[in-house]
């Protein structure tokens, strides 16, 4: 099944772009392992986001990746429970998952290149109604991470300046993610609400980009806080303050989304 990294990786307090970064070279992130897993406890995802984690663009091959998407009954935790709803297209596979009081929803997406059949992109996506128990904090959260192999296309095109670079790579992911989704709507085995279910959370991370997006249009100088410390600052209508941020490296792209209870979450 997939990973649903819930959004335990904090925008503000840590260096977003430095985590990105680290994701992409292969190197250490700014969270010591015990600190991440001991957020990640503390809202009981930690197996959600497990597939997402172990699974590497461009080095895991379908042989590697479907077992760790597919996860087995044996494999599944309390938190899991047969709830993992598989739903496979062409070249992408997703797990829709729906904790059993309905307050928790999450999906894991990853989709190979159609001839060397390795990952070039993966999604993680949660939302949780009550996500924390302080009532000092948010009480619900939302939560996206993505990371993907950008084509030559979009790298090679003429921009007038670096942050409509970022933008127009921002727009491409997004582009990117429309189109994963509604290819698994073609040839599914997952039943029709499942299906459904799927096509919702991927409209509201889409919803919600679309929205950044036009913040961006606006004002294309905030791009350049994308791959800052603390990202960029931008409230959601249902989860209230959040985050975004983004990091290119070479060919490959991660980006994020964090709002309300998870936005100060490692």
């Amino acid at each position: 099944m997939r990973r649903t990294k819930p959004g335990q990786f904090s925008v503000s307090v840590y260096c977003l772009a430095a985590f990105l970064l680290a994701v992409l070279l292969g190197g250490c992130s700014v969270w010591s392992p015990k600190s991440k897993a001991r957020d990640k406890q503390l809202f009981g995802q930690e197996e959600l986001s497990t597939p997402y984690d172990q699974i590497a663009l461009k080095t895991s091959l379908t042989i590697d990746a479907l077992p760790k998407i597919q996860r087995f009954q044996s494999d599944r935790g309390p938190l899991l429970g047969g709830t993992e709803v598989l739903s496979e297209g062409q070249n992408t596979v997703a797990t829709l998952g729906q904790s059993k009081d309905g307050r928790r929803t999450w999906f894991n997406m990853v989709v190979f290149h159609e001839f060397k059949l390795n990952v070039i992109r993966k999604y993680f996506f949660v939302v949780d109604e009550r996500a924390t128990r302080l009532a000092a904090k948010p009480s619900r959260g939302m939560s996206f991470d993505c990371q993907m192999v950008l084509d030559k296309e979009v790298l090679d095109r003429s921009y007038t300046s670096e942050n409509l670079r970022r933008i127009a790579i921002l727009r491409h992911i997004s582009e990117d993610l429309r189109a994963d989704i509604e290819a698994l709507g073609v040839n599914t085995d997952s039943p029709d609400q499942e299906n459904k279910m799927l096509s919702v959370c991927g409209m509201l991370i889409n919803q919600t980009l679309e929205l950044f997006l036009l913040k961006l249009d606006s004002s294309p100088v905030l791009a350049t806080k994308l791959s800052s410390v603390d990202g960029v600052d931008f409230d959601h209508i249902n989860f209230g303050e959040g985050k975004v941020g983004m990091v290119v490296e070479n060919d490959m792209a991660a980006m994020a989304l964090r709002f309300g209870a998870f936005v100060d979450v490692k």
